[in-house]
């Protein structure tokens, strides 16, 4: 049988939420469906901080798997917008969307994509307190859990990456299957206190800390740093 690579993209200072979370779901597609292979994809197999005290190692180099079928970047904070400046990981990412079927993010993530020239005319999503800077990659920001536009795919905020991943079961094989894995994970939200009311969005009270996220991760960057600050 031939199998089919969905490669999970790491780097330092990532948000394991949003790795970990669609890894669970697509691991559980995996486990119904043989063709499909997953592998967590690094520039090397060294353990990788995280913004939490986990450390997470990769099962494999960018060079061992060249050619995914899909792609999942997760996103964080100060050290995602470093990323950006990252070479070999946008370098990959660019490589591997010539070929691969999905691009696609987590969080912040879909930023890292904007820097590989993914986003370009595309509708797209992130985290909610970064949805403006996405402009600074030709993109059009909306307001969604997700955001398919056709080959690439984004998510809002660290949960919605496991929206987002049931949503890519759906597409890759169908709602029997999808569902047969939402209920492998028992996945069934009802948080203490309920959905999240967004005209309580606590916009003014996360404007400075986005602001120095924003500077501390392109500190070495200042044109970059400049131009998502100018979408702010």
């Amino acid at each position: 049988m031939t199998q089919k690579t969905f490669a999970f993209v790491v780097y330092p200072g990532l948000t394991p939420l949003d790795l970990v979370g669609p890894l669970q779901v697509i691991n559980g597609h995996a486990a119904v469906d043989p063709s499909v292979r997953v592998a967590v994809v690094g520039e090397t197999l060294e353990a990788l901080g995280t913004d939490t005290p986990l450390r997470i190692a990769p099962s494999h180099t960018f060079d061992q798997i060249p050619d995914p079928s899909w792609v999942l970047v997760p996103g964080g904070g100060a050290p995602t917008l470093r990323a950006l400046g990252d070479e070999t990981l946008i370098g990959y990412l660019r490589r591997a969307a010539e070929s691969a079927e999905l691009m696609t993010s987590v969080c912040t993530g879909s930023l890292l994509l904007g820097q590989a020239g993914l986003l370009e005319g595309r509708e797209a999503t992130t985290h909610w307190t970064f949805l403006d800077t996405l402009r600074a990659f030709g993109a059009e920001p909306v307001r969604q859990r997700w955001a398919d536009s056709g080959p690439v795919i984004t998510a809002a905020g660290v949960s919605a990456g496991i929206d987002l991943a049931l949503h890519l079961v759906e597409r890759m094989s169908g709602a029997d299957v999808a569902r047969l894995v939402q209920f492998g994970i028992e996945y069934d939200p009802q948080p203490p206190l309920g959905p999240l009311d967004w005209s309580l969005a606590p916009r003014e009270q996360m404007r400075p800390f986005v602001d120095h996220t924003v500077r501390e991760g392109l500190a070495d960057q200042p044109e970059l740093r400049e131009k998502l600050l100018a979408q702010r």
